[in-house]
């Protein structure tokens, strides 16, 4: 299935103009502000989300894998936990909105320093060695959030889960200020080396035939990933499945295997079903249910389905 890219930015465009106009009322004192805050980090998560997936698939080599196995969504989840057991009722008041998001940005981006730095400054493991240890690590942290988690008074809980569900209620003005500048620095910096990352969608040993700088690049873009997931997830909250069903509808849809074709078609579908997800949440059910419920249903079923059609092999 192709699909041009007009047509494709033309109706994401639309669809934005549709969610921000929608039962309106043109009030531009609270409305309208509220709506352009939530389609800009739409618009922020999506990009981040759908490069961070695309380029990670890459690097690893294998369409059915996410950021997500490096654990970065699992020390996001254990840092709100803690906070929350720690300093209860009182979360919200000395760590407000923008002081969390700064938090949790600056713990999984230390976190990522930490990981990399260990199992790089030899030279000698790769790739595969850094997703058995990141799995490891998700599994052993999402383990510990929910140890802490029981901890926590049943008053406090509700705060928690307000916390570790994607959301674009709670982001604010400031918190999409910071959230841009990294996201224009990571898309600056990838963009000057889209053509080695072409290089390593070919393989290893490829690439290197090439004159590519293999580990070098691999430890950029594995940098590049992190920043990007960190920023989305302290941003929005941490968001399942979608990574793989955007890359992998993203790879479906493009005419091209360059990154640079791709990269701008999946920041579209993203945010086109980020777009949807929001729109039904509020105007269909009511704030019934989470933009996560709705996205880890739908991309669960299409993992499943890839898993089927794949038998396991990507």
């Amino acid at each position: 299935m192709r699909v041009s890219k007009s047509v494709l930015f033309a109706a994401t465009l639309g669809l934005a103009t549709a969610f921000l106009l929608f039962r309106s009322g043109l009030d531009f004192g609270y409305v309208i502000p509220n709506r352009l805050i939530r389609i800009g980090a739409i618009a922020i998560g999506g990009i981040c989300v759908a490069c961070a997936s695309i380029c990670f698939q890459t690097i690893a080599g294998n369409r059915i894998l996410t950021p997500a196995i490096m654990g970065y969504e699992g020390v996001f989840l254990l840092l709100q936990s803690t906070l929350t057991l720690v300093l209860g009722g009182h979360t919200r008041i000395v760590f407000g909105n923008s002081a969390n998001f700064l938090i949790s940005l600056g713990c999984m981006l230390a976190y990522s320093w930490a990981l990399h730095r260990w199992l790089f400054k030899d030279g000698r493991r790769d790739i595969y060695f850094l997703l058995l240890l990141g799995l490891v690590l998700s599994m052993v942290m999402g383990t510990l959030a929910q140890f802490v988690q029981l901890k926590i008074s049943p008053s406090d809980f509700g705060m928690v889960q307000s916390l570790i569900y994607a959301t674009f209620n709670r982001a604010q003005a400031d918190q999409l200020g910071y959230s841009a500048l990294l996201l224009v620095g990571v898309l600056v910096v990838g963009a000057k080396t889209l053509p080695y990352l072409d290089a390593i969608a070919l393989g290893k040993n490829r690439a290197i035939s090439l004159g590519v700088d293999y580990p070098r690049y691999v430890r950029l873009y594995l940098i590049l990933t992190a920043v990007l997931v960190a920023t989305s997830t302290s941003l929005i909250g941490p968001t399942g499945f979608m990574g793989i069903f955007v890359a992998n509808l993203t790879y479906t849809i493009a005419a091209s295997a360059r990154h640079r074709a791709m990269l701008p078609i999946g920041c579209a579908i993203a945010i086109t079903i980020f777009l949807v997800a929001q729109f039904l949440v509020e105007h269909v059910f009511n704030y019934t249910t989470t933009v996560s419920i709705l996205i880890n249903m739908l991309g669960g079923a299409y993992f499943l389905i890839l898993m089927v059609r794949t038998k396991g092999n990507a």
